[in-house]
């Protein structure tokens, strides 16, 4: 079956991509091994540059968390195609860690991580689009609603 590549869905779907952030710490943004894409945490940068902020359990509920790990996965696309180049040399997704910024009684972290991964899905295909993943509640900051490290593979 023939796929779309990447950049060829971002525009289909109509998504505009945020600012890439610039790192907040001594860190890469990106970092390349062999046939490997490595991305450092990215949280969800608005439109303008701004972050969303909220805390799901307290003050944002499950959609609203999930919207803020879908904006992740816009602001790491904008991230690789500004610190990496091509996003169609991506072959497909290999690794998600998500974390959501949540109360200690929350309990649905993966349905607010779904938001990246349904993403992703949607750009890179059910096959390529969804790799193995982890979702964990935790603090974060900025008061940032959620985060996401991933690895894809790489076009050979």
């Amino acid at each position: 079956m023939f796929m779309k590549k990447p950049s060829e869905r971002i525009s289909e779907l109509g998504l505009i991509l945020p600012p890439a952030p610039k790192p907040a710490g001594v860190y890469r943004p990106i970092l390349v091994v062999d046939h490997f894409l490595y991305v450092s945490g990215q949280g969800p940068v608005l439109e303008d540059g701004s972050l969303m902020s909220g805390r799901v359990g307290d003050d944002l509920d499950v959609e609203a968390g999930y919207q803020g790990a879908r904006q992740v996965g816009l602001t790491m696309l904008s991230t690789i195609q500004n610190h990496f180049g091509d996003i169609n040399r991506i072959k497909r997704v290999v690794k998600v860690f998500g974390m959501v910024n949540c109360t200690p009684d929350f309990r649905k972290h993966p349905m607010v991580i779904n938001g990246f991964s349904e993403l992703m899905a949607e750009i890179f295909g059910t096959e390529n689009g969804i790799g193995v993943r982890s979702a964990v509640g935790m603090m974060l900051p900025d008061n940032i609603p959620a985060e996401v490290e991933a690895i894809f593979e790489l076009h050979k």
